[in-house]
């Protein structure tokens, strides 16, 4: 049977690379988006395999419609891809608490609530898989994204403890972890940038300036991505994170070598803590 598939974002970048992906291997896509005017020409395209969705996954409310919709038409759900997001540079201080919880609505609590909505569905099939696509910035961070990977760091904890908690059930958490992809992320429409302040301008300045300029040189492929996510998913025992491009990839081992360098470093204070006894 074909896979039916949910895809948040999908009028662009990943939500859209993965979701042509989808259709080419056979499967029916809900392509969800805030404009589906944007999904016209897939939905053309496809006639049958892609049916465009009007959701705002910041909408907690409507996750459980909008899944539970998707099962009425179709009679399951096999893949969600929780894809919707944006960016946004500046430091920590200078991040307004509406910022802040936008961000988090967008990446954290949106994601959760459609996971949440799809899971008894799931759990009712006996199989599935939930994609959450985070970013290198899931898994650390640097100065000028401290919003933005907050975020990602929720939606990264919640998932791992996810994928324990729904393996018994058939289902699957794949954790995707990109790193710069011509998606359209750094446009300086997307990333809408707070009020800078000069205390800032030597640390965060230089990315704020940067991240424009680079917009459509990205090193990564978003069709090479979404083709990775599907191997990925496909296989018998698939990654529970799956970095995404040669800059994700080389950021990540340095990371890992620092955290675990940083651990030797600090091992015996951290286990001089327990009472004697």
């Amino acid at each position: 049977m074909d896979k039916v598939w949910l895809v948040t974002g999908a009028s662009s970048g990943f939500g859209r690379a993965i979701t042509e992906a989808a259709v080419a291997a056979g499967d029916l896509v809900v392509a969800a988006a805030r404009r589906t005017a944007l999904l016209d020409d897939l939905v053309a395209a496809h006639p049958g395999r892609v049916e465009a969705l009007p959701l705002d996954v910041t909408d907690i409310a409507g996750a459980q419609a909008a899944v539970d919709g998707v099962v009425a038409r179709h009679g399951r759900i096999d893949v969600l891809v929780n894809n919707a997001g944006r960016g946004m540079v500046g430091a920590v201080e200078e991040t307004t608490d509406a910022e802040l919880r936008d961000l988090m609505d967008l990446h954290f609590f949106g994601p959760a609530a459609l996971t949440r909505a799809a899971l008894p569905h799931m759990r009712r099939q006996r199989s599935g898989a939930i994609v959450q696509l985070s970013s290198m910035g899931g898994r650390l961070a640097f100065a000028g994204v401290g919003a933005y990977c907050a975020g990602k760091f929720a939606l990264e904890g919640l998932s791992e403890a996810l994928a324990a908690e729904v393996a018994p059930h058939g289902i699957r958490v794949l954790i995707v972890e990109p790193g710069a992809f011509r998606t359209g992320f750094a446009d300086a429409a997307a990333l809408r940038p707070p009020a800078a302040m000069d205390a800032y301008q030597d640390t965060v300045g230089p990315l704020l300036a940067a991240l424009p300029g680079g917009s459509g040189k990205e090193p990564g492929d978003p069709a090479k991505a979404a083709a990775a996510v599907l191997t990925a998913l496909d296989a018998d025992e698939p990654p529970l994170r799956l970095p995404l491009g040669n800059d994700a990839a080389d950021v990540i081992t340095v990371h890992l070598d620092r955290a675990r360098a940083e651990f030797d470093t600090w091992e015996k204070l951290a286990r001089s803590t327990d009472f004697d006894d």
